[in-house]
């Protein structure tokens, strides 16, 4: 098992922060989808504080991704024949997902902010609202962070549809490189 990139595939760590990536974001989606079928009470707080955490967790990821792929650069695309509109549509949609990872756990603490409750860290402690509750700005937040992330959730759907058309359409490599060990 290899942990960096190669010229051909990605490394253990980078498949490993990608998949782990993925794992969180259907949590913490399903999580904030499905929270009012949840039964009221601890049921549905801890629900929210799940979410919470891992949507923290999905900024640390982010973040070891980016300093990863600044480390060690991801391998060049597969040559797959869409030629270059293929190539920038496929840019701009990885760029697209780097943002959302963003700027979707980001509104969700502005969101917790804005009803004036702490943002908890994994239950080791805790910030404090640096404003007031809002209950009009929460609803408002709130309703650009669902939008937001059911952009993300449907961008990535298509990103792993883009795979899937990679592998069994266009015969090229792009799905397994992410699967399996790069060799060298």
């Amino acid at each position: 098992m290899h942990l960096r990139n190669s010229a051909s595939g990605y490394g253990a760590v980078s498949r490993s922060l990608h998949w782990i990536t993925v794992l969180l974001v259907l949590i913490v989606w399903a999580l904030g989808t499905f929270e009012d079928t949840l039964p009221k009470g601890g049921p549905r707080s801890i629900g929210l504080a799940v979410h919470i955490a891992a949507g923290l967790a999905i900024l640390g990821v982010l973040a070891l991704r980016l300093l990863w792929r600044a480390i060690d650069p991801p391998p060049l695309p597969e040559p797959s024949g869409l030629g270059p509109w293929g190539d920038r549509a496929s840019r701009l949609a990885h760029y697209t997902l780097y943002g959302l990872l963003l700027v979707v756990p980001t509104i969700g603490i502005a969101l917790q902010f804005a009803r004036g409750a702490p943002l908890p860290l994994f239950g080791l402690a805790e910030i404090a609202s640096p404003w007031t509750a809002d209950r009009a700005f929460a609803r408002s937040i709130k309703e650009v962070h669902e939008i937001l992330a059911n952009a993300l959730v449907i961008l990535a759907a298509l990103h792993a549809a883009a795979a899937l058309v990679h592998h069994w359409v266009l015969h090229d490599r792009t799905l397994v490189r992410m699967l399996r060990s790069s060799g060298r």
